[in-house]
């Protein structure tokens, strides 16, 4: 993620691999899930290597845009987020991100795109980290510490490598090497990587010989002169902002080259390529260094200081203006070959070389682009929602569903058999019916054959002899035919048989559960062992289970909730012997909680300031009617009973996560989440202007916050002019040569945005004519002026009054004209074709005066309807 140098006076910014952290120790707790990435997420981050994680800061997530396809393939929500500058350091296996608002660490395991742990550090810069393949630094540039960590284990590696304390740089060359600027010394060094231990667990502790080590230094400068630091493909550029001069150290040569700037430079923070760029933001200059020094400087079009340092890539140089969110194309020669436009946009904008592209990202908007090495530019859309992680499209419909293979059923589950009074009661599991339904069971044993349907698992086999043992076999039938068989427990029928209990109750729980209880049983002189509980329903009985109390809890979901279900109770002693079945329970309904609302949508209301609408199909009612649904939107909580809620109260621009849960007598359910965002102000652009003599015509953009914006454009004492759509408007009517302020207004239902444009319309002039006629006196007529009437003559008021002129105007007199008044009619005759009108014209002559329009005659026309009214 690009960032820049600290400049002094500016907004200071990162790029490359710079994150800061509070401290050594919070930087462990809030890495530790992230690094475990170098084992599972390999696999994950291997077949996205073109790729660059972008922020996003209106919608608070990360997005990592594909830099083959130019298209996001995952964006990830980072919570509390929202608005903030966000500082972003990533390698193919590691991704951090700090908050410079909060001060908030968190990290992303790329191997299942979820933040897996944050810790809070102090607000601002200070302390970072930097990254280079499996290698990890911390770089505290306030305490001059840089210590490496063992990406596997963030484990400290042997001891830190120690600074005076206000050290600047910390990021890596091409080559592995953390370069670091002393301006307390005026010196800057690299450091190497300890080599990490084969197992993650064993990283070297301090005192162990195994540590970083600074493997070079080098005088650059004069101590205490300030200095920026640029990394290079094997080496490192540092530029004496102090000196103004550019240091390049590379294989252990130093060369130093003197630039001319008009002002401080600054450089990015990782520079692509042989020959480095130096920027000059006061100016706008570039300035291009390579091996023999400096090879020549171009000018970046535009105003102001609100250039970010430009960036090598592919012999271009790729040159942001935050102020127009501009970035300007040159080549290697410093010719201006492409403009990529901000579309309006204004905010940081980022620039990053990164597996082989460079990524320009605006985190303030939707827009962000990926430029190849062949300079084909393309546009990101951020905020896609056909993404991982991204707001979910609209449904699809399911695909039909696979044709199941079909075979033979299985055999049964649980086949278990107790004895009766020369009798039996066979009970079972249901068999799994393998892609087609089961038709029926077949019990077999005692000489007999029973078939019973397929919701009869519980059956009475009776003809049997006291004495003698049973087995029976239970198989299941489909239309494949039949299943294997699964033979029960031997029995033997036996008159000492247990009384059954008296009496079977059946409670439905509202967590689902069903409790069912008896009294009791008399065993006749042998010991109840347990009971067996039969469920009974509209034409099926099934066992619900066995207990050794007087008592059974059927679990949720064992019985279908909404379903009459009536149980039957038969004892069973410590002989195997079953008692008849006991008198039928009353009826109960199993019941739960409703399951989540299905389909929630949350959408924007476009008309209605502060609101939000959702809509959802009813949630299944697992056995009781749905009552009431539970609505909360951003904290605010409300009841209804349709399955469509409107909110309003809200914030503008506001957004939110709508929370709907469906009530019934079991009570709320699990909840649908969704998210909106309320209308906000709009916000507007203005992107260019314009005038005449007499009008002002502005151009602008408008964000309608989601709304439905009118627009219009005013000046100060004219009526607006509607915008109808919200893109220009032109005010006229207005006094040439007159400086106007023009205020481009948006409203919708949350309120108005304005934005002010300076434009000053042109002047207009007329030129006083008279000409000289051909016979006697008209000779002269138009020479000087004269007593009583003459041609040209100016007036304080419209009207040809002696007491009221102001002076005469020499033929061919250029004279500047504000606007039109009625007044005396003045014919001029053949002096100027015969020109005659009551108007009369104010003209800049010894402050604001008249003179008639017969004898001024306007330049483009001579059209006295494009001048105002005074």
């Amino acid at each position: 993620m690009s960032t820049g140098p600290e400049v002094p006076g500016r907004r200071s910014r990162w790029r490359g691999g710079l994150v800061t952290i509070g401290t050594v120790g919070a930087l462990l707790a809030a890495m530790g899930l992230t690094v475990l990435g170098l084992g599972a997420a390999d696999n994950a981050v291997a077949n996205y290597d073109a790729s660059s994680w972008l922020w996003s800061a209106a919608r608070s997530e990360m997005a990592r845009v594909n830099g083959i396809t130019a298209r996001v393939d995952t964006r990830v929500e980072v919570p509390d987020a929202r608005r903030h500058p966000m500082q972003v350091v990533q390698t193919d296996r590691l991704l951090v991100l700090r908050d410079l608002n909060t001060g908030q660490v968190s990290s992303l395991d790329l191997a299942t795109l979820q933040i897996t742990a944050s810790t809070r550090t102090t607000p601002g810069l200070g302390v970072n980290v930097a990254l280079h393949e499996d290698a990890a630094f911390v770089v505290d540039a306030v305490q001059g510490i840089v210590r490496q960590l063992d990406p596997r284990s963030l484990a400290p590696v042997g001891e830190p490598v120690r600074y005076p304390p206000g050290i600047t740089g910390g990021a890596f060359d091409g080559e592995g090497r953390l370069w670091i600027a002393v301006p307390a010394e005026g010196t800057v060094s690299a450091v190497t990587a300890a080599e990490l231990p084969s197992e993650p667990g064993s990283a070297a502790p301090a005192g162990s010989g195994v540590s970083p080590k600074k493997v070079e230094t080098h005088e650059i400068a004069d101590p205490s002169h300030e200095l920026v630091v640029s990394t290079l493909d094997d080496g490192v550029a540092v530029l004496d902002r102090t000196a103004g001069a550019l240091v390049r150290v590379q294989r252990g040569e130093v060369t130093r080259t003197q630039l001319t700037m008009a002002g401080p430079g600054a450089l990015p923070a990782r520079t692509s390529g042989p020959k480095v760029p130096v920027t000059v933001p006061g100016d706008r200059t570039v300035h291009v260094v390579g091996a023999g020094g400096e090879e020549r400087a171009f000018t970046v079009p535009g105003r102001g200081d609100g250039l970010s340092p430009a960036v090598a890539w592919a012999d271009r140089y790729y040159c942001a203006d935050e102020s127009t969110g501009t970035v300007y194309s040159f080549d290697a020669g410093g010719q201006l070959v492409d403009t990529i436009g901000g579309k309006g946009s204004t905010g940081p904008l980022e620039l990053e070389v990164r597996e082989n592209r460079l990524f320009i990202n605006a985190p303030d908007s939707s827009t962000a682009r990926v430029v190849d090495d062949k300079h084909q530019v393309r546009e990101v859309n951020k905020y896609a929602n056909d993404v991982l992680g991204g707001d979910p499209p609209p449904a699809p419909p399911p695909p039909p569903p696979k044709k199941p293979k079909v075979s033979k059923p299985s055999a049964p589950r649980s086949v278990t058999a107790s004895a009766g009074n020369a009798q039996a009661r066979v009970s079972w599991r249901p068999a799994a019916a393998n892609g087609a339904e089961i038709i029926r069971y077949v019990v077999e044993g005692a000489g007999q054959r029973r078939e019973v349907g397929a919701n009869q698992r519980s059956v009475e086999i009776t003809g049997l002899t006291n004495g003698e043992t049973y087995r029976f076999s239970v198989h299941a039938v489909n239309a494949k035919g039949d299943g294997p068989a699964r033979t029960s427990n031997p029995v033997t029928p036996t008159a000492a048989v247990p009384d059954p209990p008296a009496s079977v109750t059946a409670e439905a729980r509202p967590n689902g559960t069903v409790l069912v209880k008896w009294p009791a049983a008399n065993g006749q002189g042998n010991t109840i062992a347990k009971y067996a509980v039969t469920a009974t329903s509209a034409g099926a009985n099934a066992p619900a289970g066995e207990s050794a109390k007087t008592e059974l809890v059927v679990p949720a979901g064992e019985l279908e909730y909404g379903t009459q279900y009536a149980f039957t109770v038969v004892a069973v002693n410590d002989r195997g012997a079953g008692s008849k079945a006991s008198p039928v329970s009353n009826s109960v309904v199993p019941f739960a909680a409703p399951d989540q609302p299905v389909g929630l949508r949350a959408s924007t209301v476009a008309d209605q300031p502060g609101t939000v609408a959702m809509q959802w199909s009813p949630a299944p009612a697992n056995g009781r009617p749905v009552t009431k649904y539970l609505v909360d939107v951003g904290g605010r909580a409300s009841e209804v009973t349709d399955t469509r809620a409107t909110v309003n109260g809200l914030g503008d621009g506001q957004n939110v996560t709508v929370k709907v849960k469906a009530v019934n007598e079991a009570g709320p359910g699990p909840e649908a989440t969704a998210t909106a965002r309320t209308v906000a102000q709009p916000r507007v652009t203005v992107t260019g202007s314009s005038a005449t003599a007499t009008a002002v015509t502005v151009t602008f953009t408008v964000d309608a916050g989601g709304g439905k914006a009118t627009c219009t454009v005013s000046v100060p004492g004219e009526a607006p002019v509607q915008a109808r759509n919200c893109a220009s408007a032109t005010v006229s009517g207005l006094t040439p040569g007159t400086k106007y302020t023009a205020t481009v207004t948006a409203s919708n239902a949350a309120g108005k945005g304005t934005a002010d444009r300076a434009q000053a319309t042109d002047p207009l002039y007329g030129i006083a004519t008279c000409n000289n006629g051909p016979d006697g006196d008209q000779r002269t007529y138009c020479d000087r002026d004269v007593a009583g009437r003459n041609g040209n003559e100016i007036f304080r008021v419209p009207r040809q009054d002696n007491d009221q002129q102001a002076g005469w105007a020499k033929p061919g007199t250029r004279l500047k004209a504000y606007c039109k008044r009625q007044g005396e009619n003045v014919d001029s005759w053949i002096y100027n074709n015969q020109k005659q009108s009551t108007w009369w014209v104010q003209v800049e002559y010894s402050g604001k005066n008249y003179i008639p329009w017969a004898w001024l005659n306007l330049e483009g026309g001579d059209n006295i309807n494009v001048l105002p009214t005074c």
